[in-house]
C-alpha cells in the first residue's frame, strides 16, 4: 500500500543540495549518497538499484554502508517520437503506472499505452532470466530498502519501482537519488517512508546534463556486479 496521502504534508523530501553541479560519474554519485545514508549500514538493509544505471549508483552505496545488494526492474514507458519524456512505467508485476495529464498531452492514446506495456515487460522478464540466474532475488520482508536510481525527471520508474517493492513488507523504505525533479521528489512521499535527494536544482531537463560522464551501463556491467555480491554473500 502507498503511504497514506495525508502523511506526506507531514514530511518532506530531505534536499541536500539546490545545486545544478553536475557528478563526475555514477560512482562518485554513490559515494556521495552513502554519505548521506550512514545510519541505515549493516545488516538488515538491502540497496536496490533499478537497471542499468541505478545498479552502479546502488553497488557503491552498498559497498560502502555493507549491505546486501540487488536489484529492482521497473521499466519506462516513453512518450510517442520521444521515448526520454517518460509518461509512465511498468513494474516487474505488470503493474501499470501513466501520468494521464501527460499522456493526453504528447498523444498516447490507449493502444499505444499498451503496446508499450507488453513491450516493456517482455524486456523485464528477459532481464528476470539475466539477472536472477546470477543472483538470486532478496527477501525485502521486514528489512530496511533503499531504493536508487541515476536520478528521476518525472519519478514514474521509481514510483512503479516502490509500489511494486511496497507489497513485500519492508521495515522501512527509502527512495535516495542522487539528483531529482521538485515535482518528483515530492511525489515519491506518498510511496516511500523517506525520500532523500543529494541534488534537487531550480530546474531539470535531461538526467545526463548532471553526470560529467554519463556512457549507458551495459547488461554486462550489471552481471559483474551481481556476480561480485553473490560472491560476498557466499564468503560471508
Amino acid at each position: 500500500m502507498p503511504v497514506p496521502y495525508w502523511r506526506k504534508f507531514l514530511r518532506q523530501p530531505k534536499i541536500i543540495s539546490n545545486s545544478g553541479q553536475s557528478f563526475v560519474d555514477r560512482k562518485e554519485a554513490g559515494k556521495l549518497l552513502a554519505a548521506q545514508l550512514n545510519s541505515f549500514s549493516g545488516k538488515g538493509t538491502v540497496v536496490l538499484g533499478i537497471p542499468r544505471g541505478g545498479v552502479v549508483i546502488a553497488a557503491e552505496v552498498a559497498s560502502l554502508l555493507n549491505t546486501e545488494l540487488d536489484v529492482v526492474l521497473s521499466r519506462k514507458i516513453g512518450a510517442p517520437g520521444n521515448p526520454e519524456l517518460g509518461i509512465g512505467s511498468v513494474g516487474e508485476d505488470g503493474k501499470l503506472f501513466i501520468n494521464e495529464e501527460l499522456a493526453l498531452r504528447v498523444g498516447a492514446d490507449t493502444a499505444y499505452i499498451e503496446g508499450q506495456r507488453r513491450f516493456q515487460l517482455g524486456e523485464i522478464k528477459k532481464r528476470v532470466s539475466l539477472y536472477r540466474k546470477i543472483k538470486p532475488k532478496v527477501s525485502l520482508s521486514g528489512k530496511r530498502v533503499i531504493v536508487t536510481d541515476d536520478g528521476i525527471a518525472t519519478g514514474s520508474t521509481m514510483q512503479s519501482a516502490l509500489f511494486g517493492i511496497r507489497q513485500e513488507k519492508p521495515e522501512e523504505l527509502i527512495a535516495a537519488i542522487p539528483v531529482a525533479a521538485k515535482s518528483a521528489a515530492f511525489a515519491l512521499m506518498d510511496y516511500a517512508d523517506q525520500v532523500i535527494v543529494l541534488r534537487e536544482p531550480e530546474f531539470l531537463g535531461a538526467i545526463s546534463q548532471f553526470y560529467d560522464n554519463f556512457g549507458q551501463t551495459s547488461d554486462e556491467e550489471v552481471l559483474h556486479i551481481l556476480k561480485s555480491f553473490a560472491k560476498k554473500a557466499d564468503a560471508g
